[in-house]
């Protein structure tokens, strides 16, 4: 392999480019031109975050190793009372410390 990208893979990255594109500015054109948001709409915007979430955490708390469900449980305990960068803190260190002391 010659070439560092390939046609197709250009042409792949490309309409990704454009489908994700036309999504969000879809979505822009349809909540501008309503003059009220139906409740329903609202309800299913509003449960957009905790979607996204469980979408980047499940995988990685299923697909990873014992340092990475230690630092999400030390991420969620320090979460429930503090900000954000605590919570990233804690779920750092967690992972620092079983991956380096406990060698998991």
């Amino acid at each position: 392999m010659t070439d560092l990208i390939s046609a197709d893979m250009a042409l792949l990255i490309l309409a990704a480019a454009v489908a994700t594109f036309l999504t969000r500015i879809g979505g822009y054109v349809l909540i501008t031109r309503m003059k009220t948001i139906p409740p329903r709409m609202e309800q299913a915007l509003n449960a957009v975050p905790a979607a996204v979430l469980t979408t980047l955490v499940a995988p990685a708390f299923f697909n990873g190793g014992w340092d990475v469900k230690i630092a999400m449980l030390a991420a969620l305990l320090v979460g429930i009372r503090h900000p954000g960068l605590l919570l990233l803190g804690a779920g750092w260190a967690a992972a620092m410390i079983c991956r380096h002391l406990l060698g998991f």
